[in-house]
């Protein structure tokens, strides 16, 4: 039996690391309980998570229960670091969401119930601290059947005809079965929950060990290990260092087996495998398909890439919405980016770069947690004290009707001209690259030239410079020369036709800036409705109805970032610190103060000349710029728009 991999996933304060020691507990890993508040979690390994008390980093712990092995992945609970838990998504059999009975589902919870859907990653739902005052089980169960699925199934105890009616309704084939025969078989239940049609939950009180056999038994019962293909394959989920620096690529095997030794990527050979227990590990000389290990001797692969014959991981649904300047005081600014550089090459969601014009270093994150964690590690790592400067919000663009670009690079012996249809896709669908030209108009080795072109760089828009989204660009002409073109001329007019489609966009008023969302949730008591209603309209939101439960008024909604950002200090002065507010990003949407933005950012695409929307003609034996403008009149293809 291969090892089955869950994941433990939760809001951040729901009890999540305590209900993995107290599973390693049961399952006799553990011979006693850590405590996260006092600092000796067996999976809260790190100074720094010590010293702020919760998970920043993703863990491995090994168990066995019933005679089924087990590895568990704790992830980070907070939003900042959501980056880091929706990439081990993509190399999960399961995941135990926990919920906190007394806050029930938060925003982040639902954040986390799409990307498992998204994953499509089967999922025990542990509902945590039954033990607090005024816990309501059978009120809880119906809120996580209207919140999350109607499939949420309370499997504590041992199934009653009503349960296994709720699981029947899932499914109109195994209804049909229910009504003919009166049951359902266990096999078919094992199946339903794998096919997420079943959520399994449970109740207790992980602190006090309640619940967790009862746990433990429904995840050795109720799941099934995988069969998998005898080729080679792996897919990296993080990246981290050890104690003295070496660089560790963790990674799920995915198929046949890796050997030590073996050529892993780019010719690197995986130099040694470690399976971690916490933060100890044992060196082995191979690791089979569904295990989990770190790998020395591998530096290339990035999170998220296949090995073999694993394709890599989706591109990552939450992205990073703010951006900051970084203050090196007196420390080396080379010596600090090269650090953060480390640091974004272990967090996919920090992204870091160099302002060549400013000499600053940027960075983006998700939010101000993560920054005061980065600073941590910069200090505690590389002994780098650096301090960081609020720069803004993350911008996107996009277009809101479909327009033609096109792109002429003719310099002395040099040929491309391409056209492409830049069409608007739905809100979160990213960029898309396609061809809907013939090979008998533009030959196959030139339309590879344009995709690969298309995917090489962060095209930026033309408003503010944001970059682009939510748009298909696709290949409708072009032409080369037989002598003359080559695939450089290619990638030249390709660049560049994007760029002339975006002006053109612009000038038909058909751009559009983009704004990060929250998605948010505000209690505060009675009296003080009113305010928090009208702070949410003075911020441009929405919300839907407020919900009154005991004098305590909660209210839901989305709001953009750039109003909402700090609303949190505002909450806990003006309610006095009994009021609750929880927010996560939700998604971009349109602007609502685009042309404020726009004004803002002063913002001259056509000055922009590493992304020039002007094109290169060819006259008397040499080339001269076109303006964009008159781009379309000068196509040697005609012009469809």
């Amino acid at each position: 039996m291969t090892d089955i991999t869950v994941g433990v996933l939760a809001h951040v304060d729901a009890g999540k690391t305590t209900l993995s020691e107290a599973l390693l507990y049961r399952a006799g890993t553990l011979r006693e309980l850590g405590r996260v508040d006092k600092g000796d979690a067996f999976l809260d390994p790190d100074t720094v998570e010590k010293q702020r008390g919760i998970t920043i980093f993703t863990h491995q712990a090994q168990l066995q229960y019933n005679n089924v092995p087990l590895t568990l992945l704790d992830t980070p609970g907070h939003v900042d670091f959501a980056a880091q838990t929706e990439r081990v998504l993509s190399v999960l059999d399961y995941a135990v969401l926990v919920v906190a009975a007394p806050d029930g589902v938060q925003g982040y919870t639902r954040t986390l119930w799409r990307l498992l859907q998204r994953y499509r990653v089967p999922t025990f739902i542990f509902v945590n601290k039954m033990d607090a005052p005024g816990t309501d089980r059978a009120a809880i169960m119906q809120a996580l059947q209207h919140d999350l699925d109607a499939g949420c199934v309370d499997f504590t105890d041992a199934l009653t005809d009503e349960d296994y009616e709720q699981i029947a309704l899932q499914d109109d084939e195994v209804l049909a079965d229910y009504l003919e025969q009166g049951k359902v078989a266990p096999d078919t239940v094992t199946a339903m929950i794998g096919r997420r049609q079943v959520f399994p939950c449970y109740f207790g009180a992980a602190l006090k060990l309640a619940g967790i056999d009862e746990l433990l038994t429904g995840l050795t019962t109720w799941t099934k290990s995988r069969s998998w293909p005898d080729d080679f394959g792996a897919r990296v989920f993080k990246v981290s260092h050890d104690e003295r620096g070496e660089r560790l690529t963790w990674l799920r095997v995915t198929g046949g087996a890796l050997h030590a030794k073996d050529i892993v990527v780019d010719g690197e050979k995986a130099n040694q495998l470690r399976v971690y227990n916490g933060a100890k590990f044992t060196v082995v000389p191979a690791v089979s398909a569904g295990s989990v290990c770190a790998v020395t001797g591998v530096t290339s692969a990035a999170v998220g890439q296949g090995l073999g014959a694993e394709p890599d991981a989706l591109s990552p649904l939450l992205q990073p919405v703010l951006t900051y300047t970084v203050t090196t005081g007196s420390a080396d600014p080379h010596e600090c980016l090269l650090a953060m550089q480390q640091l974004a090459g272990e967090d996919p969601l920090l992204r870091v770069t160099w302002v060549c014009t400013l000499d600053e270093i940027h960075v983006q994150v998700m939010g101000t947690i993560q920054l005061e964690v980065l600073q941590q590690l910069l200090l505690a790592r590389f002994g780098l004290d650096v301090s960081f400067v609020q720069g803004g919000i993350i911008y996107q663009e996009t277009v809101t009707a479909p327009v033609e670009g096109v792109g002429h690079f003719e310099p002395l012996r040099h040929y491309a001209e391409v056209h492409l249809m830049l069409t608007p896709t739905a809100p979160g669908s990213g960029l898309r690259f396609a061809s809907d030209c013939s090979v008998d108009v533009l030959a196959s080795n030139w339309q590879h030239q344009v995709l690969t072109s298309l995917a090489a760089k962060e095209h930026r828009g033309v408003l503010t410079g944001a970059p682009i989204t939510d748009m298909t660009i696709t290949l409708v002409n072009g032409r080369a020369s037989n002598v003359h073109s080559v695939g450089g001329d290619f990638r030249e007019a390709t660049w560049r036709a994007v760029r002339q489609g975006l002006m053109m966009a612009r000038e038909q008023g058909q751009s559009q800036l983009l704004e990060p969302w929250y998605a948010f949730q505000l209690t505060v008591a009675g009296d003080q409705v009113g305010r928090a209603l009208n702070d949410i309209q003075q911020m441009h939101g929405d919300f839907d109805s407020p919900n009154d439960v005991a004098g305590m008024v909660t209210i839901s909604g989305h709001a953009p970032v750039a109003e909402m950002q700090d609303y949190g200090q505002q909450v806990r002065a003006y309610t006095h610190g009994r009021g609750q507010f929880d927010c996560v990003v939700d998604g971009y949407r349109p602007c609502h103060n685009q042309d404020e933005v726009v004004a803002a950012a002063d913002y001259a695409p056509v000055s922009d000349l590493d992304n020039t929307p002007d094109s290169v003609f060819c006259a008397h034996g040499a080339g001269y710029p076109v303006p964009w403008d008159e781009v379309p009149r000068m196509a040697h293809v005609d012009y469809q728009s």
